[in-house]
C-alpha cells in the first residue's frame, strides 16, 4: 500500500483526491437534507417544508462580506499549497521518449478508460455526444414538478438514482481507475501492487459470437445485431408491461423512447466492462464497417 499512498499524494493527484472527497461530502449533505424533507412530507407537514430555505439576507453587506472572506481564505490556501507542494512539471517533451503510461488530463481519463472496452469512435465520439444530448434533453424529459426548490429522495427516486449512477459509477469511478489503478502499459494494478514497467498481461480477447461457436462473418453480423436488438427491446417490453402506470402515462411514448434509449445505453457501459473483465469479451457486434 505504500506505493498506492505515494500515488495518492503526488502533486498532480492531490486535486483529484480532494475532488472525490468534496463530491462525496456534498452528496452526503444533500441526501441528509433530502431525508429530513422526506420525513416532513411523510408527516404531511408541508407548511414547514415550504419554510425550508426561505431565510433571506441582504446582499450587502452580509453576502458580499462572506464572499470576500471566502476569497481571502482560498488565496491563503493556494499560497500555502504553492509553497509546500512543488508544481507537477516534468522535463521538456522528448519525441523519442514518451511517458509510460501516457495519460490524458484527469478530466479526460474517464474517456481514456472507456477506450479499453470500446472502439475509439464509440468511446471518443458517440458516448460524449450522447452525454451532451442527454443533458440537453433532461428538461424536456423530466417534467416532474415535485422536488423543485427543496431536496427530496422519495419524490424523485428514479432521477436521483440515475444521476448518481451515471456520475459516480460511469464518470468518477472511471477517473479514479484511470488515475490511480492504471500503470505502465495501461495495465491494471491493484492498490497493493507496485507498478512494474515490465509487466506483461497475457490476454486472449474473443468476440461474443465466438463464445457461441459462430465462426463465419455473416453469422457474426446477424448474431451481434440480434443481441443488441434484444437488449434495446427491453425498453419496449417494459413499456408494454407498465404502460398503464402513472409514470409511463405522464412521460408519453416519445419521451419514454428517448429516456429508455439513453438509459439502456448508459447501463450498457458497465455491462460491456463486466463482460471484458470476466470473459474477455471484446466485441458484441462485429460488422465489416464498425464493431460494438
Amino acid at each position: 500500500m505504500e506505493h498506492f499512498l505515494a500515488i495518492l499524494t503526488k502533486a498532480d493527484n492531490i486535486p483529484i483526491v480532494m475532488m472525490i472527497v468534496l463530491v462525496s461530502y456534498y452528496t452526503w449533505l444533500a441526501m441528509r437534507q433530502a431525508r429530513r424533507n422526506d420525513k416532513l412530507i411523510s408527516e404531511d407537514d408541508y407548511d414547514k417544508l415550504q419554510e425550508e430555505g426561505k431565510d433571506r439576507i441582504f446582499t450587502w453587506p452580509y453576502l458580499t462580506r462572506n464572499e470576500f472572506l471566502c476569497s481571502i481564505l482560498i488565496m491563503v490556501i493556494l499560497t500555502v499549497w504553492s509553497i509546500v507542494i512543488d508544481a507537477p512539471l516534468e522535463e521538456p517533451a522528448n519525441p523519442t521518449k514518451t511517458p509510460n503510461p501516457s495519460k490524458a488530463p484527469w478530466y479526460f481519463l474517464g474517456l481514456q478508460e472507456m477506450l479499453v472496452y470500446f472502439d475509439p469512435w464509440i468511446a471518443g465520439v458517440l458516448f460524449p455526444t450522447l452525454i451532451i444530448l442527454g443533458l440537453m434533453a433532461i428538461p424536456y424529459i423530466d417534467k416532474n414538478p415535485k422536488g423543485s426548490g427543496y431536496y427530496t429522495w422519495q419524490e424523485r427516486k428514479f432521477a436521483i438514482s440515475t444521476f448518481l449512477f451515471g456520475f459516480f459509477v460511469l464518470w468518477i469511478a472511471l477517473i479514479f481507475v484511470g488515475t490511480f489503478l492504471r500503470g505502465p502499459g495501461w495495465n491494471f494494478f491493484a492498490p497493493w501492487e507496485k507498478w512494474d514497467i515490465h509487466k506483461v498481461v497475457a490476454m486472449t480477447n474473443v468476440d461474443l459470437h465466438q463464445k457461441f461457436g459462430i465462426r463465419s462473418s455473416v453469422g457474426a453480423f446477424f448474431f451481434g445485431g440480434f443481441v443488441l436488438t434484444a437488449y434495446y427491446s427491453l425498453g419496449v417490453i417494459y413499456y408494454v408491461w407498465k404502460r398503464n402506470t402513472e409514470f409511463i402515462r405522464k412521460l408519453g411514448a416519445a419521451r419514454y423512447s428517448i429516456l429508455a434509449f439513453l438509459f439502456l445505453t448508459m447501463v450498457g457501459l458497465p455491462i460491456k466492462m463486466i463482460l471484458r473483465w470476466i470473459w474477455n469479451i471484446k466485441y458484441i457486434w462485429v460488422t465489416p464497417w464498425f464493431n460494438v
